[in-house]
């Protein structure tokens, strides 16, 4: 019994340089009522967080990027713990975000909004997204503007949409040019290739001035 307090109260501790005060409590009750290997990662660019089933007998794993900031982190842990539980409940006979991953997650965004704990403008935006869970915050255009917020500033670095059409930038290594909108992606040409992607206009960029 004192192993598990002191074990609890070491993530504890450890949870407040990543979560929003007030909120460590419900990131540790998750981590302790769930069999999974729960792990704080490197910045990755293609997503913020992962979940992967355990297999032969092995528990489960959710890892979340290290450099989020905290509201981002939270909403990001409470997605991949919603992944969990639904596949907990219903193993791989579901869609990773159908309807039973969706009633899951606004299960657990709830205490969350009703805590009176978050900023109004990210309270409004989850709101919001409850009347119409997408498949990640990513995928939420409105509520990743809002997180974006909260981000410490990037010398040099913008929003895609930021930026006028035709403009040149730099994503990953590679220089690209601004089309037009297509939905929530802009069409951008990859110079050095002439080949064309849409890129998501939330997509943190260099601008080439």
């Amino acid at each position: 019994m004192m192993k598990t307090t002191n074990k609890r109260q070491l993530i504890l501790e450890k949870l407040k340089a990543f979560v929003p005060n007030g909120f460590e409590e419900m990131v540790v009750n998750l981590l302790f009522e769930n069999p999974v290997s729960f792990k704080i990662v490197a910045p990755r660019t293609t997503k913020l967080g992962d979940f992967r089933a355990g297999m032969n007998g092995e528990k489960s794993q959710i890892t979340v990027n290290g450099d989020l900031n905290p509201y981002a982190f939270l909403i990001t842990t409470l997605h991949e713990f919603a992944h969990l539980k639904t596949f907990l409940e219903f193993g791989h006979r579901v869609k990773p975000h159908g309807e039973e991953w969706k009633s899951i997650y606004r299960s657990l965004l709830l205490p969350a909004i009703d805590s009176g704990l978050l900023p109004k403008d990210i309270l409004n935006a989850l709101v919001q997204s409850l009347t119409n869970t997408k498949a990640s915050s990513c995928s939420d255009v409105n509520l990743t503007r809002v997180l974006r917020t909260y981000d410490k500033p990037k010398e040099g670095i913008v929003l895609l949409e930021s930026l006028p059409k035709n403009t040149t930038f730099v994503l990953q290594g590679k220089h690209f040019i601004k089309r037009e909108l297509r939905r929530k992606r802009y069409l951008c040409d990859e110079i050095s290739s002439n080949k064309k992607y849409l890129v998501h206009a939330l997509t943190e960029v260099k601008p080439l001035i």
